[in-house]
This record gives structure tokens, C-alpha cells and sequence, in this order.
């Protein structure tokens, strides 16, 4: 296998932009993520409902019980806000799965560089992770607006509550392989990744590729680590159309 260097994170990366940071080795190819979905149609959550532009208020998320995921590396700690106009999704239940995706074996705190650990309200803070409406979305993330995408900004890891109830069409992959990408993508930007490109046609997807735009002959993968070591593309991004911004659901 061939080791590049990584070039220097963006200041501000997108989960839709077309900045890429930083470059990736390829780890052995031979673990998928999960088994293909055989309809190519969204997939919704019908319990949650949300507006398109919510109100900015936010409910926190408890801290998480027990120690913080990972053997060694730099600890970050992080809160969970969801925006107080979505409906039927609890903000521990929201907080407890992004917590289970970033202590699971295949996210990145496997390589040993990183501690993550939730936060409850009060406590310090390294970042936040917001569940929004489109429109808040917007806002935070400072962007181009499309309602639409996902984002990061600084320490802030936007994730949009229409991609997690709706998912994207075309993905090949169930709802909940999406959530963990979602959220292993956009904390991946806060962790100083930049956007990867697809290795080869029929492998997994990079957790860093925009694969909510495309997986351009990939197969949808939500994890950083395969294997047991950081499986990752070129770094680059491909020219994808942005679908329009998202209604939401009353």
C-alpha cells in the first residue's frame, strides 16, 4: 500500500463542499459496512416531524455513563443540542445513538489518537454536535445556504434533521448505516479530515467522500477504520448537484 501525506485541514469544511484537506492511505479493502439495500428509494423516520426554519432553541442532551470511548489520545468532549421544533425524536435517544456511533470499534477513536466523551449542560465543552431544521442548519453553518446538506464550522458539527429522518436516495444502504455516517463524516471534518474520493468501483465509500451527493460506484460505508486500520481515499471532492432544500415535515 501507498502512504501519502496529508495535506493541511480546511479552516471550514462542508459535508457538500468541494474543499478537500487532507490526503488518506488505503487500508485492506476486504470489510464492507453493511449489506446493500435493495430499493434505491429515501427512507423515513414518519414519527419525527420538523419545520424547515425552526426557532434556534435547543434542548441538551445528558452526559453519557461510563468512561470515554477510546484507549488513548487526545480527549475531546462534546454536547448534543437538538432544536426544540423537532418533534417524536428525544434528545437522549439522539444522543445516545450519535455516542454509540462514536464509541463503536470502527469509528475513530480505533487508531488511538482520540478520547471522545459526551458532555452533559454545564460541563466544558470541545464541540458541539446539533441536530437542526434546514434552515438552522443554514445559519450555523455560515455557508452557502442550501438546507439540504450537513455541515461543519468550526466547533460546530451540524448535522440536518431532514438527511436523518429522509436519509438520501440512491445510497444502497439502510437509515441507520446513514445516521453513523452522517455522523462519523462531520466529526471526521472536526477531527481535521478533508473530503476523499472513491478508490475503485465496488469498494467501500471513504467515511470522508461525500456520500450524500454520490457514491460514484463505491459502496456506502459509514466507518473510518476497516479492518482494523483507517481506510481512506485521495483526498478530492467531485462536482455534485446539491438536490433543493429540504420543506420539512408537519
Amino acid at each position: 500500500m501507498k502512504l501519502r501525506v496529508p495535506a493541511v485541514a480546511a479552516l471550514f469544511l462542508l459535508g457538500a463542499c468541494a474543499s478537500p484537506s487532507s490526503a488518506a492511505w488505503h487500508a485492506p479493502r476486504s470489510e464492507a459496512s453493511s449489506p446493500p439495500a435493495p430499493s434505491h428509494a429515501i427512507v423515513t423516520s414518519p414519527s419525527i416531524t420538523y419545520p424547515a426554519t425552526g426557532s434556534g432553541k435547543w434542548a441538551a442532551a445528558s452526559a453519557q455513563s461510563g468512561p470515554a470511548a477510546g484507549r488513548s489520545g487526545t480527549l475531546l468532549r462534546y454536547r448534543v443540542l437538538v432544536e426544540r421544533d423537532i418533534d417524536g425524536l428525544p434528545v437522549d435517544t439522539f444522543a445516545s445513538t450519535v455516542t454509540a456511533t462514536l464509541s463503536a470499534s470502527r469509528g475513530w477513536t480505533a487508531g488511538g489518537r482520540w478520547r471522545l466523551q459526551r458532555v452533559g449542560p454545564g460541563a466544558p465543552y470541545d464541540f458541539t454536535i446539533y441536530l437542526a431544521t434546514p434552515r438552522t442548519r443554514d445559519q450555523l453553518c455560515g455557508d452557502t445556504p442550501d438546507g439540504y446538506t450537513s455541515c461543519r464550522n468550526g466547533d460546530k458539527v451540524v448535522l440536518n434533521v431532514a438527511r436523518w429522518v429522509k436519509g438520501v436516495p440512491r445510497f444502497g444502504a439502510g437509515l441507520t448505516t446513514y445516521r453513523q455516517y452522517m455522523v462519523n463524516h462531520e466529526v471526521g471534518h472536526r477531527l481535521g479530515q478533508g473530503h476523499e474520493l472513491c478508490p475503485k468501483p465496488g469498494e467501500p465509500a471513504p467515511v470522508m467522500q461525500q456520500q450524500t451527493l454520490g457514491l460514484h460506484g463505491c459502496a456506502a460505508n459509514p466507518w473510518p477504520y476497516l479492518g482494523g486500520e483507517r481506510y481512506a481515499g485521495e483526498s478530492g471532492a467531485y462536482d455534485d448537484e446539491i438536490p433543493a432544500a429540504d420543506p420539512g415535515i408537519s
